[in-house]
C-alpha cells in the first residue's frame, strides 16, 4: 500500500523524530510510506493534487489541525495521530476548533498517545470517541559505552574533582520559547549559591536564533547553570542523561516529551512542569515529580529527591514500567 504521511518536520524537534519512527515501522510492515512536511503545502487543494498525481492509496497525519486540515479535500481514507499541542492548545482557538472537528469527523481513525489526550479530545467531540484509539508512544535509547562523565562536565565548564558528589540536573530541549528553559534559571542559580554541589545543564540545539541569544545571556549571569548549544550525537546525549541526577522539563506546552520518556527508559528521575502533556505520562511521586512553580515546588522537590534515596529509587523503578521489571505490559507503558 502506498501511503502519504503528513507532519510538521521542523528539524531537531520531537515531532520530526516521532514521524520518522512511525514511517520506519510502516515501511517495515511492507508498505510504501512517503513522509512530507506540511510547510510544503499552502492549502488542501495542493495535497489533493499530489494524491491524484502520485496515486496514494491512504494517508496518515500527525496533528489534527496543522496536518489534518490539509487532508480535508482528499478522496482517500486517512488517519490522524494527535500531536498533543493540537488537543492541549489549538483546540482553544475559536477558528481552529471547528476545522479540527471536521478533520476528526472525516478521519477513519485517530490515535492518542495517552488516555488523558483521548479524554480531552472526547470532551470536545464526544460523538467521535469510538474512533479514537490509545497507543502509547514508543521510545528507544542508545547510551554510548565510551562516554566519559568527567570530560563531559569539563566541556560545560564544570571542573570539579569530586564529580561523584555533584547533583547535576539536565534540561534537554530545542531552544524555543514554548520550552521555556529560562523558567528555572534564577531559582537554580540561587540554590547553587546555597549548595555548590547542584548544577543545571541546558542542552539543546538552536531552533529560534533570537531566543537562543536570550538564553545565552541569561545563563552567563547565572551561577551553577550552563548551556550547551552545539547539537550532541544521540549516544552522547543519552549517556549524559543516564549519568545525571535528574532530568528537568519546564515547557509551557508539550505533546508527549521524548526527553521525558527517554529519561524514564534510562533510569533517570524526572521533574516536570505540571502541564497536561507532562501530567499524562508523569504520575506525581510515582513515576516522577510534577511542579507548578519554581520558587517553592521545584526547589523543594529537588531537595527531597537528594535527601530521600528511597523516593528516587521508587520513581525510577515505577517509571521504567512493567516490561523492564518482568511483568505484563499495561496501558500506561510508554517506553516500548
Amino acid at each position: 500500500m502506498k501511503l502519504l504521511f503528513m507532519a510538521c518536520l521542523s528539524p531537531k524537534t520531537g515531532n520530526c523524530t516521532t514521524a520518522e519512527r512511525i514511517r520506519e515501522h510502516i515501511e517495515a510492515a511492507g508498505h510504501t510510506c512517503i513522509l512530507r512536511d506540511t510547510a510544503d503545502f499552502k492549502n488542501p487543494e495542493d495535497v489533493a493534487d499530489l494524491i491524484a498525481e502520485e496515486k496514494y492509496e491512504g494517508a496518515l497525519a500527525i496533528h489534527l489541525y496543522k496536518s489534518g486540515r490539509l487532508l480535508l479535500d482528499s478522496c482517500i481514507p486517512f488517519g490522524i495521530v494527535f500531536g498533543g499541542t493540537d488537543i492541549n492548545e489549538d483546540v482553544k482557538g475559536e477558528t481552529k476548533r471547528p476545522v479540527m472537528g471536521q478533520v476528526l469527523q472525516k478521519a477513519r481513525f485517530a490515535v492518542a498517545f495517552s488516555n488523558r489526550l483521548k479524554e480531552e479530545a472526547e470532551a470536545f467531540w464526544p460523538f467521535h470517541g469510538s474512533k479514537i484509539y490509545v497507543q502509547p508512544q514508543g521510545i528507544e535509547t542508545k547510551a554510548g559505552t565510551c562516554f566519559n562523565w568527567r570530560s563531559f562536565l569539563r566541556c560545560t565548564g564544570i571542573d570539579n574533582e569530586n564529580v561523584e558528589d555533584l547533583h547535576v540536573f539536565v534540561l534537554v530541549c530545542g531552544l524555543r520559547k514554548v520550552k521555556d528553559p529560562l523558567y528555572l534559571v534564577n531559582v537554580f542559580s540561587e540554590w547553587h549559591v546555597e549548595d555548590p554541589s547542584v548544577y543545571l545543564i541546558i542542552i539543546g540545539p538552536e531552533i529560534d536564533p533570537l531566543f537562543t541569544k536570550e538564553v545565552e545571556l541569561n545563563v552567563k549571569r547565572a551561577r551553577g547553570v550552563v548551556f550547551l548549544a552545539p547539537e550532541r550525537p544521540q549516544e552522547e546525549l543519552h549517556a549524559a542523561m543516564r549519568r545525571s541526577f535528574a532530568l528537568v522539563n519546564s515547557s509551557v506546552s508539550e505533546g508527549m516529551s521524548a526527553a521525558v520518556l527517554e529519561a524514564m527508559h534510562l533510569g533517570v528521575p524526572v521533574l516536570a512542569r505540571n502541564i497536561p502533556g507532562n501530567a499524562a505520562i508523569v504520575i506525581h511521586e510515582d513515576t516522577g515529580l510534577l511542579f507548578s512553580n519554581p520558587q517553592q515546588e521545584f526547589i523543594e522537590l529537588s531537595k527531597r529527591l537528594i535527601r530521600e534515596p528511597s523516593l528516587r529509587e521508587r520513581i525510577v523503578y515505577n517509571a521504567r514500567g512493567p516490561r523492564e521489571k518482568g511483568g505484563a505490559p499495561t496501558s500506561r507503558e510508554h517506553l516500548h
